[in-house]
């Protein structure tokens, strides 16, 4: 029990309580965001800006290119997706659940090897060491970056990335010392897959009533 305990708050102790804080509220803010997605409410978006935004000021307070890098890009989409899941046409959403198809699979997987360049060379432009955790980093930021994309056009296949990437993210903050972070991306795990039952139930509905 004391080695969990001091897993989560060891690495606090030097901390400014500030940060301490900051972290605890994007905590919150990112569970609720996860939550509102599996949904599908659009409360995804706004409590999602209220995450990344503190989180990239956290990560760029530590140097963290990568992770800063996505959550602004995090942000970015946040408001577009909050625009695009909010239209309508004769009272009815524009965007439904679906699937990816050839040509946004193509999209998507460009769009995950430029995120792991641009990655790469900010943390370079910073004079950042490039060590194993950052090439990790490198690599997650590619998939979350993709994920997001997929997920602001509501795609099946966002939980997919999702899944996969926080899986690796557990561990790796746990590593680098962020035992809220890696608890929070274990718990957006659990529901990153509960997401994607729901919507894939959602989906095949669709397919029925269609």
């Amino acid at each position: 029990m004391n080695q969990i305990s001091n897993f989560f708050f060891e690495t606090y102790q030097n901390r400014e309580t500030y940060l301490i804080i900051l972290e605890a509220i994007a905590f919150v803010f990112g569970i609720a965001s996860v939550v509102f997605a599996k949904r599908e409410n659009i409360l995804v978006y706004p409590t999602g800006l209220v995450a990344t935004i503190i989180t990239v000021y956290i990560f760029l307070h530590d140097e963290l290119m990568g992770d800063m890098m996505l959550n602004f890009y995090y942000s970015v989409m946040s408001i577009y997706g909050w625009w695009n899941w909010s239209r309508k046409k004769e009272d009815k959403y524009v965007v439904p659940i679906s699937r990816t198809n050839n040509k946004e699979k193509a999209i998507g997987f460009l769009m995950f090897l430029i995120t792991m360049v641009v990655t790469y060379f900010v943390y370079k432009a910073y004079g950042t060491t490039i060590d194993s955790s950052n090439y990790i980093d490198i690599f997650t930021s590619g998939v979350f970056f993709t994920a997001m994309w997929f997920m602001a056009n509501k795609k099946l296949e966002n939980w997919t990335l999702w899944i996969f990437a926080d899986l690796i993210t557990v561990p790796l903050y746990a590593y680098r010392g962020w035992g809220m972070f890696s608890l929070q991306y274990l718990i957006f795990t659990i529901l990153a897959i509960q997401g994607y039952l729901t919507w894939k139930k959602s989906l095949n509905k669709q397919k029925v009533t269609a």
